[in-house]
């Protein structure tokens, strides 16, 4: 294929110095013209594989003059299809497919599988597993505070636009829950400048949290790997451990897929990958927490579900975003796993100015890991739960079976640590 024949893709907002997706698009045959973060400065003289220009626009500050950019560029050098990794901007990279006629799965669609509102809404309207739950929308909560109350507690308060853990709470009785919904609400509009933020009031499940990773084509919908991560209990929900694929009776797992695959249906995810997250309530039945239409973790989700599945989700992403098929027989179902992956979260065990983070340099230098990706550095202020500074850092390897891959996380547990200045 020669540099004219191959297609272009606009990737927006990807973080560079995660590889995954660029490495991706290279195996694909697709030239990637990147729109870098604000908060990252890419060379020009040091392109990720792949890239071969930078469009800087900004989508989220101002997403009107990014369109209209990003029309000027399409008119002058067509591009065959736009994506990205970063959550928030779903819709908007939704919204710029429709109206550049590009591969998308519709704005409505991205909007419904962000907004925590509407997802569970919809989803319960097709007869799937959600937890019981309260909008509260506009600036007076006093009528929500009150639907919550007949909740079952304790109950979980989350931005309904939120991502990652920023602002996921736990309220253990009704009487925590106005506070806990005042502290959320001045969360967002400190972080995302949002007054007023509507929130998602719903009842806390217990049992394990799922990661799933699924790709679609003409809407059928392949699972890739399920994977395990963990048990949160709150009161703040700071993501730790991801290990695939899950040891799950066959049953449960073959229930976790009906729901996922039921899902994209039910929010029409069409097209393209998604990454989803359950609670296992009682350790059997899976309830949808979220969908996302993307690769999950910024491409951390492609590294797991290649090693567990042996299909190379980031290229296969990239094709679907360019109007191309997949490159395998799509049937639906789940992957026969082939391998075993994991990403340790190395949690922050604090807050205040990191002084030293200890263990990284002799992780790097096991044979089982592939990638440490580190985030936050010595000097760096970490602010507390349920605000989120950052992950300090991915520790990303690759075993011979989930069991060796928990024993390499206990591991990990003693070799990592951070150090926080006397008195933070």
């Amino acid at each position: 294929m020669t540099a004219a024949e191959r297609p272009t893709l606009v990737l927006v907002c990807q973080r560079a110095s995660l590889p995954w997706i660029f490495e991706g698009a290279v195996r694909a045959g697709v030239d990637v013209v990147l729109v870098p973060r604000p908060d990252e400065e890419v060379p020009a003289d040091r392109l990720p594989p792949g890239v071969v220009e930078l469009l800087p626009l900004d989508p989220e500050g101002d997403p009107a003059g990014a369109l209209g950019a990003l029309r000027e560029r399409h008119a002058s050098r067509p591009f065959q299809g736009i994506a990205t990794l970063y959550d928030p901007l779903v819709p908007f990279v939704a919204e710029a497919a429709e109206l550049l006629g590009l591969p998308g799965i519709g704005r409505d669609t991205a909007l419904g599988a962000q907004d925590k509102r509407v997802m569970r809404e919809r989803l319960a309207a097709a007869g799937l597993h959600v937890p019981r739950f309260v909008r509260v929308d506009g600036p007076d909560a006093e009528p929500w505070l009150a639907a919550a109350g007949e909740l079952d507690f304790p109950v979980v308060v989350k931005p309904a636009h939120g991502y990652s853990s920023l602002g996921v709470t736990r309220a253990d009785t009704p009487a925590e829950l106005r506070g806990t919904v005042a502290g959320v609400r001045r969360l967002c509009a400190d972080k995302l400048g949002v007054e007023d933020a509507a929130l998602v009031v719903e009842e806390y499940l217990d049992g394990p949290e799922i990661a799933v990773e699924s790709l679609a084509a003409g809407g059928r919908v392949r699972v890739l790997s399920v994977g395990y991560k963990g048990e949160p209990e709150g009161p703040y929900f700071e993501e730790s451990v991801y290990r695939a694929p899950a040891p799950l009776p066959d049953a449960v797992r073959d229930a976790i897929v009906r729901e996922v695959t039921a899902a994209h249906a039910a929010l029409g995810i069409t097209d393209g990958p998604a990454h989803t997250e359950l609670r296992l309530r009682g350790g059997t039945r899976p309830y949808l927490l979220e969908m996302g239409a993307r690769i999950g973790g910024s491409g951390v989700s492609h590294y797991v579900a290649s090693h567990v599945s042996g299909i190379d989700l980031a290229a296969e992403a990239v094709r679907i975003a360019v109007g191309r098929p997949p490159s395998f027989a799509m049937t639906e179902g789940l992957a026969a796993p082939v391998g075993a992956a994991a990403n340790y979260i190395v949690p922050c065990g604090g807050y205040g100015r990191i002084t030293a983070l200890h263990g990284l340099d002799e992780v790097r230098a096991d044979p089982r890991v592939d990638h440490v990706v580190q985030m936050l550095f010595p000097g760096d202020e970490v602010r507390p739960y349920p605000d989120f500074t950052g992950y300090p850092a991915f520790v990303i390897s690759r075993h011979d079976s989930t069991a060796d891959a928990e024993d390499f996380h206990a591991h990990l547990e003693r070799t990592v640590r951070i150090d926080y200045a006397p008195g933070a």
